[in-house]
């Protein structure tokens, strides 16, 4: 991708990476929609929110659950939006219709979904302009996160295909940038094929130079590098590459090439001395979902570092998925990043 006049600023190598994140967006903060109301760990995710100016915060609940679910925590300057009593419900029910007409949805059934399926209701308030993003999963599975997005909101101008990406900020690392990576696609896409895989490099080379400010150098990972082993796995890998040189020439990508090749100097220097990304890759795409989720784990626990995500790219607005095991802490980074993610629409 063309060099914007990155900058690698003083604050992100003295602060930590997602403190960066939490500044950039409270310089223009954005609305975000937490709809899983039933879950403590929300409130306790909101109220540090609100103390630390990251964004402004909408639960999705009604009154009385929030002051039960949230009962001795400080949530004032949140907003509480109960789908019963909300004046824009009946907006949102004709929108829902209206987008899901030819599904055969009926306005009983779309009044159905929004006064009892929260996410839905978040979504909407996205639809319609009354928030910018929304994180959930704390309590809800992937696919029941994403399915309402992938119905209303849909996939953004121009992307092919929704992914997800653990941006990682690994300790004391001279690779990467400074040690932060993006590990694509290492929560959604099980098996990409080669226009897949290779929509999910041009999706994760965005994705890290929105958020790390620093250009994307993309790695698409194997266990070949540049023809050194022949197999259908690596075929694909090679056939993806060329597709995403020859879609975005301006995208400083190369593959095929195995992991210490695309980050190690040395080595990538003795084993494809020709490429422009070899032993300096920070977007490392994975061939399939085993090998990234896999991967991202080995260097969270083994590198002990910080794993931010599994963050969404690829939906028309941001929402991002959280995990069922994650800490209120998890959920104030994923508001973070989430908002901006929304600053960049």
């Amino acid at each position: 991708m063309e060099n914007k006049g990155f900058i690698k600023r003083k604050e992100s190598i003295i602060m930590g990476f997602i403190d960066v994140i939490k500044e950039r967006a409270r310089a223009d903060k954005k609305v975000i929609v937490l709809p899983e109301s039933e879950d403590r760990r929300t409130y306790e995710a909101a109220a540090q929110i609100m103390k630390e100016e990251i964004a402004d915060i909408v639960i999705v609940g009604t009154e009385a659950q929030v002051a039960e679910v949230g009962a001795g925590l400080d949530l004032t300057g949140i907003k509480v939006v109960d789908p019963a009593t909300n004046p824009k419900t009946a907006e949102y029910i004709e929108k829902l219709v209206e987008q899901r007409r030819k599904k055969g949805m009926t306005a009983e059934q779309a009044t159905e979904i929004l006064m009892n399926n929260y996410l839905y209701y978040g979504v909407m308030m996205i639809k319609m302009g009354d928030a910018d993003g929304m994180v959930a999963g704390a309590c809800h599975s992937t696919a029941d996160t994403l399915r309402p997005c992938l119905q209303i909101l849909k996939t953004k101008p121009g992307t092919k295909l929704v992914s997800a990406f653990f941006l990682m900020v690994v300790p004391d690392c001279e690779y990467g940038a400074n040690g932060t990576f993006i590990f694509a696609d290492s929560g959604l896409e099980q098996n990409p094929d080669p226009e897949k895989l290779a929509a999910i490099a041009y999706s994760s080379a965005e994705s890290f130079e929105l958020l790390v400010q620093q250009p994307a150098k993309v790695a698409m990972l194997s266990h070949s590098t540049m023809g050194s082993a022949k197999h259908a796995d690596v075929d694909k890998v090679v056939e993806a590459t060329r597709i995403v040189k020859e879609a975005h020439p301006e995208l400083m990508v190369d593959g095929e090439m195995q992991l210490d090749a695309a980050i190690v100097p040395s080595v990538g220097k003795s084993k494809a001395p020709n490429s422009p990304v070899a032993g300096e890759a920070n977007v490392l795409v994975f061939p399939d979902l085993d090998a990234g989720n896999i991967g991202y784990k080995l260097v969270q626990r083994l590198a002990k570092a910080e794993a931010y995500g599994p963050v969404t790219q690829g939906i028309a607005k941001p929402v991002n998925d959280l995990s069922r095991g994650c800490s209120a802490e998890d959920i104030v980074g994923v508001v973070a990043i989430t908002a901006v993610q929304a600053q960049a629409q």
